[in-house]
C-alpha cells in the first residue's frame, strides 16, 4: 500500500495521469490506431512483378480494410504442393489465400484444407470465365477456388520449313523427313509433363483415365492403345531427341531456339523467349492447335493455370474471399497477361488489343482452351500422376498392349492409395 501511495504522490504522477487521460479520450472518440489485417497470399514466385501489382491494386481498393502480402513458393509445382500440404495439414492459420495448381482442387477440398465459395459469390466471381477454367476449380458440384490464370499447350513449328500437319501421324512423318535427331521436341522425363502428354493424347483419341465421377479406372482399350502407340512411335522415331527421357518444357524451348528442330509441343511462354533469345527463329515460328489423333476429330489438350483458394484455417475468411475475387479481376488478369505472359481465364480478354499484342496466337489459344480437358479430378491425383509417369517411362520401352494392362493396374492401386510410386 505504501508503494502505491508513493507512486501517486511522486513528482511524475501528473505525467502518468496525463497519459492515462489521453488514452481514455482517444478510446472514447472511437479512433483506432491498429494496423489493418494482413492477408497472406501463398503463390509461386512470379518474376515479372504482375502479382505484386495485383497486391498493390487490391490493397488500395480495400481502402484500409486489409493488406495483402505475397509469401513466395518454389517455382516447381511439386515443391509448392509439398510445402502447402505440410502447413495445411498442421492447420496453419497464416495461410489466407492459396495460388493453387489446377490439379490440386479435389485433393485440397477433400482434405478440408480450403473453403468452398458460396453460390452467389461463386457466380459473381466466375462471370465470363472459360468453362474449362471454372471446371478446374470445381469439385463435387461446388466451386473451391476462383480461376486466375490459364494455359494450354500448342504445336509450334517452323513455318519456313514445314506445313501444318493434320494428324500426329502426319507430324511424325514430316519430322522424320528431315532425318535429324531432335526435329520433334516433346516432354519425356518422368514427371507431370509426361502425364500431361499422355492424358492429352488419350483425350484426343477419345479416352479418359477415370470414369466421369472419378471413382474408378476407365482407360478404354482402343484409345489407350492408340495413345500409347503414338508415344512409342515418337520415342523410337529418328526425329526423337536423344535426350527425350530427360526432356522437359524448358529444355524443349532452348533446343528449339537453336534452329534445328521443326516441331515442338509447348506452352505460350516459348514465344516471348524466342523473340528475346532467337529473334530470327521467332520470325519463322508458327503455331496451331494440337494435331488430331483420330482423323477428322480435333486434338484436345489438358488445361493448366492457377486458381485462388481460401485457406480453411484463416482468421480472415470474409476478407480473403473478397481479396481473391479482386486478385482475379479483369484489371489484374490483363496485367498478368501483358507483363507476365500468363493467359487469362476471362474469355473476353482474348479479344482485347493489349492481350493480343502479347499473345498474337490468342485465337488459337482460346480455341484450344474452349474445349480443353481436365486431368483426372480425384483426391488421389498426385499418386495417380506418379503411377502414369512411372509406368510409361522411358517412352521407348512402351509396349502398347501390355502397358494398357499395366497402366490400369497402376491407376487402380493409386486410387486406393496402395503402394508408393
Amino acid at each position: 500500500m505504501m508503494r502505491y501511495c508513493r507512486l501517486i504522490t511522486c513528482p511524475d504522477s501528473r505525467r502518468l495521469r496525463a497519459v492515462a487521460l489521453v488514452f481514455l479520450l482517444s478510446a472514447c472518440s472511437g479512433r483506432e490506431d491498429t494496423e489493418p489485417p494482413v492477408l497472406n497470399w501463398y503463390v509461386f514466385d512470379e518474376k515479372s512483378g504482375a502479382f505484386q501489382d495485383a497486391v498493390r491494386h487490391c490493397t488500395a481498393l480495400s481502402d484500409g480494410h486489409y493488406r495483402i502480402r505475397i509469401t513466395p513458393l518454389p517455382a516447381d509445382a511439386d515443391q509448392q504442393r509439398e510445402q502447402l500440404v505440410r502447413r495445411l495439414a498442421a492447420r496453419d492459420r497464416d495461410i489466407d489465400i492459396i495460388g493453387m495448381d489446377v490439379i490440386w482442387t479435389a485433393e485440397f477440398a477433400q482434405a478440408g484444407w480450403i473453403q468452398p465459395w458460396h453460390e452467389t459469390q461463386a457466380v459473381r466471381a466466375t462471370a465470363g470465365m472459360l468453362p474449362a477454367a471454372v471446371e478446374s476449380a470445381t469439385y463435387q458440384g461446388r466451386l473451391w477456388a476462383v480461376p486466375f490464370t490459364s494455359n494450354a499447350q500448342l504445336l509450334w513449328y517452323r513455318k519456313d520449313r514445314v506445313d501444318v500437319p493434320a494428324t500426329w501421324d502426319d507430324l511424325i512423318s514430316a519430322a522424320e523427313a528431315f532425318d535429324a535427331p531432335g526435329a520433334l521436341q516433346v516432354q519425356g522425363q518422368r514427371y507431370e509433363g509426361l502425364t500431361v502428354f499422355f492424358i492429352s493424347l488419350l483425350a484426343s483419341a477419345g479416352g479418359t483415365v477415370l470414369n466421369p465421377d472419378g471413382t474408378d479406372v476407365s482407360l478404354e482399350e482402343a484409345p489407350t492403345r492408340r495413345a500409347l502407340g503414338l508415344l512409342k512411335r515418337i520415342a523410337t522415331s529418328r526425329a526423337a531427341d536423344p535426350a527425350l527421357s530427360t526432356s522437359r518444357e524448358d529444355q524443349n524451348r532452348l533446343t528449339f531456339e537453336t534452329g534445328d528442330p521443326v516441331f515442338m509441343v509447348n506452352y505460350s511462354f516459348v514465344w516471348p523467349s524466342a523473340r528475346q533469345n532467337a529473334p530470327a527463329i521467332a520470325g519463322q515460328m508458327g503455331w496451331t492447335r494440337w494435331p488430331a489423333v483420330v482423323e477428322g476429330q480435333p486434338g484436345r489438350v489438358t488445361i493448366g493455370g492457377t486458381n485462388l483458394g481460401i485457406g480453411a484455417y484463416t482468421h480472415h475468411a470474409d476478407m480473403a474471399f473478397e481479396a481473391a475475387e479482386c486478385l482475379a479481376s479483369k484489371t489484374n488478369q490483363i496485367n498478368a497477361a501483358q507483363k507476365g505472359g500468363l493467359p487469362p481465364t476471362i474469355e473476353s480478354l482474348y479479344r482485347m488489343p493489349e492481350v493480343r499484342q502479347r499473345f498474337p496466337m490468342a485465337d488459337t489459344l482460346l480455341a484450344t482452351l474452349q474445349d480443353a480437358v481436365q486431368r483426372p479430378r480425384t483426391p488421389f491425383y498426385y499418386d495417380l500422376s506418379l503411377a502414369i509417369s512411372h509406368t510409361l517411362h522411358p517412352l521407348k520401352d512402351i509396349d502398347p498392349e501390355a502397358d494398357t494392362i499395366r497402366l490400369r493396374e497402376a491407376v487402380a492401386r493409386a486410387l486406393k492409395s496402395e503402394g508408393l510410386f
